[in-house]
């Protein structure tokens, strides 16, 4: 007689892929995992395209810094009106004019017409859109994704969809390089927008009831300001998240030259390096997508970030290629998991009026701190060399764990009120909770 086979791998199954259950949120699925495919073409092609161009780590840094820094200003300002508009039309509007980029970019590319100076404008251009996409997109899960509980397990399924598509897109993009150039990775790129669009347009969206603004946008941006300056967790939270996109990401900006003149390959190498990166960040975003509660999430965040400094320390002592491919898995799963983590933690604390301000802000820590770091990364690269720049980077990250563990008892008190108000800790929640036996509290 043999035993019955565990249920334990099919739960798990069920659990990683539970907000699919919601048909709006598998229709974006399909149709952003298609589009990111084309996403991640596009950027190893144009950090390539300037390397060939120029030969310069300071313009790459330049064009990484022009290609993100509206995100950092207008980020803010787009989250008061993604609070004041319809979430669902900004997303079609933002991906119709990023997959217009993306045509440009190719024209640009088939005509031979393309220059340093155009890329960086449509960088700015794609940055622009990012802006309103970035928290727009974030605020508008809660309402694919009707089930609060399932929140956590959609924004994770998020990540691995994002890093499914980094571990095929850039591999993709170095053989497509090597044969026929840079300009069929941004053809491809603007042809996979109609994926997303289309899942968009398929969506039935129940609309939410309009709220009467009073307030001038100012005072609503200032409102949303001094929330996340007030909120311990949240702004402990996006001050980690800052730091390790500041010093620790610019490293995708120096990967060109690493491939290149430190591990003495071509635009093949920077897709492996990339891809690698990529499934260790996917392997990441399951393993949060298994997890059932957001409980625990505050010792993940400061473990994944001193993680991926740790990785990015050893990845600029490396000069072998294998085990510069075996660096990025744990580089790439540290860098995902704060990052989702940071987002999920984010997302269940805020109140839901705040919702885009809050992201907005969100988007400016991760994406509007890079071009600063990517800026200071190439100007220190010029000086003391890629791989010491990295490694920098990544004691900067270390660093910034450490304090954000030193934080961590003061974050736990002040999320548990909140976790107790949504149910998250269900006993406390219900007023089970013995006078003999301890509290419960979110874990380290």
């Amino acid at each position: 007689m043999t035993d019955a086979p565990s249920p334990r791998p099919a739960k798990t199954l069920r659990a990683i892929g539970r907000a699919l259950r919601h048909r709006n949120y598998r229709l974006f699925f399909v149709g952003q995992g298609t589009s990111l495919v084309g996403t991640w073409l596009t950027r190893v092609a144009t950090s390539w395209l300037v390397y060939r161009l120029t030969g310069s780590a300071l313009l790459l840094g330049v064009v990484g810094f022009a290609g993100q820094i509206p995100t950092f200003f207008l980020a803010p300002v787009a989250g008061v009106w993604v609070d004041r508009w319809n979430r669902h039309r900004v997303l079609v509007v933002t991906q119709v004019l990023a997959m217009i980029q993306s045509a440009l970019l190719a024209a640009l590319a088939f005509s031979g017409r393309m220059t340093v100076t155009a890329i960086a404008a449509l960088s700015v251009f794609q940055a622009l859109i990012n802006a309103f996409d970035m928290p727009a997109r974030q605020a508008f899960l809660v309402q694919m994704v009707t089930d609060r509980g399932d929140l956590p397990n959609a924004i994770a399924l998020n990540s691995s969809m994002v890093n499914a598509a980094r571990l095929i897109g850039p591999s993709v993009a170095g053989i497509l390089i090597g044969l026929f150039g840079e300009g069929w990775c941004f053809a491809i790129d603007a042809v996979s927008y109609l994926a997303v669009i289309g899942s968009l347009l398929a969506m039935r969206i129940e609309p939410r009831p309009a709220v009467p603004r009073t307030t001038h946008a100012t005072a609503e941006l200032l409102e949303g300001f001094r929330y996340v300056v007030g909120h311990f967790p949240i702004r402990s939270v996006l001050l980690l998240l800052a730091v390790v996109s500041l010093m620790g990401m610019p490293y995708t900006v120096l990967m060109p030259v690493v491939a290149s003149s430190v591990l003495h390959g071509g635009a093949h190498t920077l897709g492996f390096l990339m891809a690698a990166s990529g499934a260790g960040a996917l392997a990441g975003a399951l393993y949060l997508a298994s997890r059932t509660s957001v409980v625990g999430l505050g010792r993940v965040i400061g473990l994944s970030a001193a993680m991926f400094g740790v990785s990015l320390i050893a990845f600029a002592l490396s000069r072998w290629m294998w085990l510069s491919l075996a660096l990025m898995v744990p580089t790439g799963l540290g860098m995902m998991v704060q990052m989702a983590a940071s987002n999920t933690v984010v997302q269940t604390l805020v109140d839901e009026d705040k919702r885009g301000r809050v992201m907005s802000f969100f988007a400016m820590a991760f994406f509007g701190t890079v071009p600063f770091g990517s800026l200071l990364a190439g100007s220190l690269a010029q000086r003391i060399g890629s791989p010491e720049t990295i490694g920098l980077g990544g004691i900067v990250c270390v660093v910034g764990a450490a304090l954000f563990f030193r934080a961590l008892p003061e974050l736990r008190r002040h999320a548990r009120p909140v976790y107790q108000r949504l149910g998250i800790l269900p006993e406390v929640a219900a007023g089970l909770q013995s006078a003999s036996r301890p509290p419960i509290t979110p874990e380290d």
